[in-house]
Formats: C-alpha cells, structure tokens, sequence
C-alpha cells in the first residue's frame, strides 16, 4: 500500500514510544486518514494490534520485511 497521508518512522526506538509516537501523529490526523508506522521493534507488533482494538482505529495492514514491521492505521 503507497498511499497514505502521513508517515511516522519508529525504528530503533523500543516500547512504549512507538505507541506513543503513534498516538501523537493519529491524534493530529483527520478521520478516515491513513498513517503509516515503521518500526524495529518485534514488539511493537502486540501493541499496535492491542492499541488499535482499545482506540478503535483500524490496523489495515501489517507487513515484515528484513525487521522492519510496516503498519498501516486508518485513524477513526
């Protein structure tokens, strides 16, 4: 997926500030927007997965390549 209306790099950084970092960009994004997350984090993973049922955003996709985990969140 290439299209999206932000873009937020998280690598290197570990639990809890991809989340937080996350949070931040979805909370100045319009509804329906698309934010995508990179990050190196494995556990990031459970998190963007456990985050996104609790806020209600929509994790559209995730994908892995080389370590670096690829979300993409629909804000809600």
């Amino acid at each position: 997926m290439s299209n999206f209306d932000a873009e937020l790099n998280c690598e290197g950084l570990n639990c809890p500030l991809p989340i937080l970092k996350t949070k931040k960009a979805i909370d100045g994004m319009s509804s329906g927007e698309l934010l995508k997350m990179t990050s190196t984090d494995p556990g990031s993973v459970n998190d963007m997965d456990s985050w996104s049922k609790r806020t209600g955003n929509e994790l559209v996709s995730h994908v892995e390549d080389c370590g670096i985990h690829t979300f993409v969140i629909k804000k809600n």
